[in-house]
């Protein structure tokens, strides 16, 4: 079965800096949209960034210039260089595999999340 497993995440100091890893098992990984999505601790949900099947990449606005999303398409993993943590980056980060079928279908695969918490 398809498995998307993160790690990576801790608790740091405002400022510090965490890199996440996933690792996606038994899945076309090339083929794949890859991202990665927060919840914080009020559950509200925001796409943090992107890296496309392609390899372009996008950001939300409060993460620019301080997160970089990459993939290894060899090794089937992605990762999210996270600097200069600050405390609403607070939340639960989960990895996403997304991908459309030829008739249009969305495919989409979620792993079960690391905590990152930053304080102050």
């Amino acid at each position: 079965q398809v498995q998307l497993v993160e790690s990576g995440g801790g608790l740091v100091q405002a400022g510090g800096s965490l890199r996440l890893f996933c690792k996606a098992s038994n899945l076309a990984f090339s083929q794949y949209d890859m991202g990665w999505i927060r919840q914080d601790p009020g559950g509200r949900r925001e796409l943090v960034a992107v890296v496309k099947a392609g390899g372009a990449t996008s950001y939300t606005d409060p993460v620019k210039g301080r997160f970089t999303i990459s993939r290894d398409d060899v090794e089937n993993t992605v990762s999210l260089q996270m600097n200069n943590l600050k405390p609403d980056d607070t939340g639960m980060y989960f990895c996403d595999a997304q991908k459309f079928s030829d008739t249009g279908s969305r495919i989409d695969y979620w792993g079960l999340g690391t905590q990152v918490t930053v304080s102050s």
